[in-house]
């Protein structure tokens, strides 16, 4: 089977960042890039408030945050009246698992895809309450209906008091039926939170047709914003059960001001996170999408074909508009935490190439994303560097 053709640049995007060009930067998914204008515009709100503080934070804030809300729930489909804007999808989770009033013999339900620092806050609120926290094995090629019936199965109406599943997951690069495991969900009547961090600008689900009671993203990954900008929409009942991780001024006013209001916190980037999305409009949002997922398709096989993996071992993330790719590394390679972090590092400080290397089940993977500024010539040149530095290993 041949390798599938990389698709054209598109002209003048590369130009938009300011990434080192010395460097291969093949692992947008971890922390985005931030286009230049979009550092501009932030610059800029950060030179209004050092110009006069007082004035900036107490006159009129508030509003021009809720306006900046607005135009991103809208670009998702969200109900900008049930979305708040918090600092990551991480933060969104942790306020939805604070509000929930778990209990001791409540339970939290869970994939073994579930990104780590998620299972982690899971873990941390199950310790506090007297909760449990209970995770399903769901192997990487099973099907979207193989994934419902497998949730289906371990859900445990009247204990499982929350449902959290992931709409693209990063350690393995998998699409999830999202929209089907709420349905399934909701007839158990499970409340569903759905893990988002990847989809913002990646992919076109408008986020109220999913029909999950929580949901978070993250813009600052695949919609340019600047880090620290994500979105937590809450289904209308809800809303008046979600609470603050800190209680500020806003407390009284009610979702979602009390969420989005900290005092003294850094708010440039949500107000600057509209010009993100006006970069990606500007690309066009289906060109760079499908330029995206191409180019990493591309890479995952060109690199596979490197490491002498067969095109049938290499994992189909479910769906053609995903830009982030799996491989897997030969054996004994990458299989803890630890060692995939000593690889990662590796690899950026010997190929000057950054990428993401994951440990699933045992088994250690290399993850891949396709961007605009990327190129076909930085996948080939990895293919060729990186055999040579796993064999020394």
């Amino acid at each position: 089977m041949s390798v599938p053709q990389p698709p054209e640049p598109i002209p003048g995007a590369r130009l938009l960042f300011s990434l080192d060009p010395a460097v291969s930067h093949l692992n947008h998914g971890s922390f985005g890039a931030v286009p230049i204008g979009v550092q501009r515009a932030q610059q800029r709100l950060r030179d209004e408030m050092e110009a006069n503080p007082l004035r900036f934070f107490t006159q009129g804030l508030v509003d021009r945050i809720a306006h900046s809300r607005r135009h991103l729930a809208g670009f998702l489909g969200a109900d900008p009246d049930g979305s708040a804007l918090v600092g990551n999808t991480t933060t969104g989770v942790a306020v939805v698992l604070q509000s929930l009033g778990l209990r001791p013999g409540d339970e939290v339900l869970s994939t073994d895809h579930g990104y780590g620092a998620v299972s982690l806050a899971i873990q941390r609120e199950c310790r506090r309450t007297g909760a449990v926290s209970r995770v399903l094995p769901v192997p990487l090629a099973a099907t979207d209906e193989q994934v419902v019936q497998i949730v289906s199965a371990g859900l445990r109406p009247g204990r499982t008091r929350l449902l959290v599943v992931d709409q693209l997951t990063s350690a393995t690069a998998k699409l999830l039926p999202v929209a089907a495991i709420v349905g399934v969900a909701h007839e158990h009547d499970v409340p569903v939170l759905v893990d988002a961090a990847h989809a913002p600008g990646m992919l076109p689900t408008p986020v109220d047709s999913i029909g999950a009671d929580f949901w978070a993203g993250n813009l600052h990954k695949w919609g340019y914003a600047p880090r620290g900008t994500a979105l937590l929409a809450v289904a209308a009942p809800w809303r008046d059960r979600i609470e603050p991780l800190v209680v500020s001024w806003e407390q009284d006013t009610g979702y979602p001001a009390r969420i989005e209001w900290q005092a003294t916190l850094d708010y440039t980037p949500w107000l600057a996170a509209p010009a993100g999305l006006f970069t990606l409009r500007s690309l066009g949002v289906d060109r760079v999408r499908e330029h995206n997922a191409a180019l990493a398709a591309y890479g995952q096989r060109v690199v596979g074909d490197g490491l002498g993996v067969p095109p049938a071992q290499l994992p189909d993330p479910g769906g053609p508009g995903v830009a982030l790719r799996l491989i897997p590394l030969p054996a004994g390679i990458a299989t803890t935490i630890d060692a995939a972090r000593a690889l990662q590092t590796q690899i950026g400080a010997r190929l000057a190439a950054e990428v993401a290397v994951m440990s699933w089940n045992g088994q250690g993977w290399l993850r891949l994303t396709g961007q605009v500024y990327n190129t076909a010539a930085e996948y080939e040149r990895l293919a060729v560097r990186l055999p040579a530095l796993l064999a020394q290993r």
